[in-house]
């Protein structure tokens, strides 16, 4: 009988603000490593990560949000931003929380992997190497490619709209 693979998915949680003329900022994170070191665009994400059939997409965006930013996720209603399937194949669901924290007072978890590949010595990098509060324009620019829509649904959402699962 052919095993079969598991659906990868992901949650997370991407926190915002009202201000200027932009109408709001969200936080986002430069992921760390050294495949990403040196690029801006396209390098930056929601704060999220992957979970398995035992839990709740929710859980799993609370864990990763306090993984990532190294606090735990900010007390608040989560508006659900629906999910969107990424150019892998993994499902990412997001849901928007409004509050403002010090991006500053991040303290990252870390991964270790083998670096340079193919050295046989194993490093640890920052999961995410730095937050910054960017308005809707600036993180379409930084963020990876398939997580752009959620800012588009949460611009729907702040516009009184309802946020849809494209």
């Amino acid at each position: 009988m052919p095993s079969q693979k598991r659906a990868r998915r992901s949650a997370g949680l991407l926190l915002f603000r009202r201000s200027g003329e932009a109408g709001f900022e969200v936080l986002i994170g430069h992921m760390g490593g050294p495949f990403w070191a040196g690029r801006e665009s396209a390098a930056w994400s929601i704060p999220k990560g992957e979970y398995g059939p035992e839990e709740e997409p929710e859980a799993a965006a609370r864990r990763e949000f306090g993984e990532e930013f190294g606090r735990p996720a900010p007390d608040g209603e989560w508006v659900a931003l629906g999910e969107a399937r990424q150019s892998g194949g993994k499902t990412v669901t997001v849901w928007a929380l409004e509050t403002d924290l010090d991006a500053a007072t991040a303290v990252p978890g870390t991964f270790t992997m083998e670096w340079p590949r193919g050295s046989g010595v194993r490093r640890e990098f920052p999961e995410v190497d730095r937050f910054a509060w960017c308005t809707p324009q600036e993180a379409a620019e930084r963020l990876v490619t398939g997580q752009r829509v959620f800012l588009d649904r949460l611009r729907e959402h702040l516009a009184g709209g309802r946020v849809g699962d494209a």
